[in-house]
């Protein structure tokens, strides 16, 4: 245990010293009794940004509270400290520690990372590196914990391959459980690291990469991917829960002393989405789609509502309009909401009539704004993307919304879809001044309209049908920035704001690395990368050095064009979605055909041969 004089005279010296006390309402402090080793499993749950944000992550809570209720397993929180703590932290020799005991992370079992976005790669390293663990899994002996990581990004597990010694793939309320049982079983019994690797690789949805083997060809494209032990499967296919009512779900989270990114009581009422962008990654690597029942939602918000004093509940899903009974759902979580004196969140509505009337209800006079995603500028486009929303569906909805009184809006586009032309851009910008004009023609003389057009650029993720399409150059994104920004400029009331060139280049390479872009991650950090997906921290020409110094190309990442036959890094993983779908559903977006969404019509995807759809409710138009 770091002593706490010790802490606290580096607490006096940083910002927002809560971030690293611990303590706060509704988390667990376990007590080891006579001896340390009555938890005989420990596991830390490292979130590899700040604790802003990490606390802000739902999936933290349901882990934490579920391994929490296993006997015989502890599990803790870290998060990477921010710089001025960092600083303190190396001048002073103090180890990264847990928020719960103050205990140095390397005397856990487990350590396991969630990677949410690839530019927090370098966090995890340096996480690693303030704990003492070496990087690399190689060099990692009895010793040390074993290191492990899940969320969307391991999906691609290969360029992290090198720092991990196990990935969880998928849904790990049950496969969490069932890892820490085989490490119960395995601590004491004096078998090597090797073993306990090889009990968990027979789970579904484990992926320990020293087990295989990749070989490249001359040009450095992947030929096959060779097992090592015949604990591993061919490919590793990700676990799903199935009963989503009978897994695991906090009833009490933690309450932060300071100020989170999202302060607020959440509930997750479904997870997947029926509606099959192809862009979208969450939308494929979620399925399939699975209900919580309407009586457990209630349930749960209620019991949250009244054990963290929040006043704000909030309901998570990809879409929540797509909630097969989502208008007496809401209608009873208004009246729970009013009960305990809170506020109703909605967010991923779609702005139908019946969301409007909603919103209204909920909002009253306090009008904050109204979110779109058409996601491209004409129909066309949207089309070729498979997003079902027309010209028609966001100016009516905008003309009922500013009759209500709602008068500031923000549309989310993406730039450098496939097939997209300057008409595209065109269209964005016609939407705007619609927009700004509909408003107009509503608002009375006093107070102010405000149109927000929020681009971000497109990044070809693994597990999508655009998975093949490279990325724009950054000199197109660039060149599509000024275009937006010249035709914007002189509206009235508009505002323009467009995501960093140089980051979503670096996101691109690393989603869609290999083994060998686990190099020029670690030579990244050598080079002092850290929180890279900061403005203010992110530094692309060391990312470009690195990759240099790695002696790799990182354009042969991000502007790929590969085959249909080519093996790609992220093969290994099975992710139930076949790759015979994702090329249908690419080459129908060279053709402008929609794919209906999963209720109107099974698009056989693929995921129903291993798992069951919840789609048995509801007409969704």
């Amino acid at each position: 245990m770091i002593k706490l004089d010790k802490l606290d005279e580096l607490l006096i010296q940083v910002e927002k010293p809560a971030r690293y006390t611990g303590g706060e309402l509704n988390s667990i402090k376990k007590s080891f009794g006579d001896g340390r080793d009555q938890f005989r499993t420990r596991f830390v749950f490292a979130f590899p940004d700040t604790y802003e944000i990490g606390m802000s992550y739902l999936g933290l809570q349901i882990i934490y509270a579920l391994l929490n209720d296993v006997e015989g397993v502890y599990c803790e929180r870290v998060f990477a400290p921010a710089t001025d703590m960092e600083e303190k932290m190396r001048e002073n020799k103090v180890p990264l520690f847990t928020l719960e005991t103050k205990t140095p992370v390397s005397e856990a079992d487990i350590v396991g990372f969630t990677l949410q976005y690839e530019l927090s790669y370098t966090n995890v390293l340096n996480m690693l590196d303030l704990s003492g663990i070496p990087l690399f899994s190689k060099e990692r002996n009895e010793s040390h914990p074993f290191v492990a990581a899940g969320g969307p990004c391991v999906f691609n597990p290969e360029p992290m391959s090198g720092f991990i010694d196990f990935f969880m793939i998928g849904d790990g309320e049950d496969l969490l459980k069932e890892v820490v049982c085989k490490h119960l079983e395995w601590k004491g019994s004096g078998r090597g690291r090797n073993d306990f690797l090889a009990s968990i690789a027979e789970l579904e949805g484990v992926y320990v990469p020293a087990f295989y083997e990749v070989s490249y060809d001359d040009n450095g494209s992947i030929i096959k991917y060779s097992k090592t032990d015949t604990h591993a499967p061919e490919r590793v296919r990700k676990r799903v829960v199935s009963d989503l009512d009978a897994a695991p779900f906090p009833s009490a989270t933690i309450v932060p002393f300071i100020e989170t990114v999202h302060n607020r009581a959440v509930v997750e009422i479904f997870r997947g989405c029926i509606r099959g962008c192809r862009f979208c990654q969450a939308g494929m690597i979620y399925r399939p789609v699975r209900e919580r029942k309407a009586g457990n939602i209630k349930k749960i918000a209620s019991s949250q509502l009244k054990k963290t004093g929040y006043d704000e509940l909030s309901i998570l899903s990809l879409s929540t309009s797509d909630y097969s009974g989502i208008e007496e759902l809401v209608t009873d979580l208004m009246k729970t909401c009013r009960e305990n004196d809170a506020a109703l969140s909605l967010p991923s509505l779609r702005l139908d009539s019946f969301s409007i009337r909603v919103l209204e209800e909920i909002q009253g006079y306090r009008k904050t704004g109204l979110t779109f995603a058409p996601e491209a500028g004409t129909q066309r486009l949207r089309d070729v993307i498979n997003k079902s929303i027309t010209d028609e569906n966001i100016y009516t909805a905008i003309e009922q919304a500013s009759e209500l009184g709602w008068f500031n809006f923000k549309f989310y586009f993406m730039i450098g879809l496939p097939t997209e032309t300057d008409t595209d851009l065109d269209g964005i910008v016609e939407i705007a001044y619609n927009t700004a004009q509909i408003l107009r023609k509503h608002k009375t003389r006093s107070g102010r309209s405000n149109v927000t057009i929020s681009v971000s650029n497109f990044v070809p993720k693994p597990h999508t049908p655009f998975q093949w399409f490279p990325q724009s150059s950054r000199s197109e994104f660039d060149r599509k920035h000024w275009y937006l920004k010249d035709k914007l400029k002189n509206m009235k009331n508009v505002t323009f704001s467009y995501h960093g060139t140089e980051s979503s280049y670096i996101e691109a390479v690393l989603a869609r690395g290999d083994r060998r872009s686990g190099k020029a991650i670690f030579e990244a950090w050598r080079k002092g990368c850290k929180f890279d997906g900061w403005r203010e921290h992110f530094n692309f020409d060391r990312w470009i050095e690195a990759f240099k110094c790695a002696g790799l190309d990182p354009d042969s990442f991000a502007m790929a064009s590969p085959g249909y036959d080519d093996v790609l890094p992220w093969d290994i993983i099975d992710s139930g979605v076949t790759k015979k779908f994702l090329i249908s559903e690419n080459e129908k977006s060279l053709k402008g055909n929609q794919t209906p969404n999963c209720r109107s019509a099974c698009s056989g995807c693929g995921i129903t041969a291993h798992y069951e759809c919840d789609l048995s409710a509801g007409d969704v138009k």
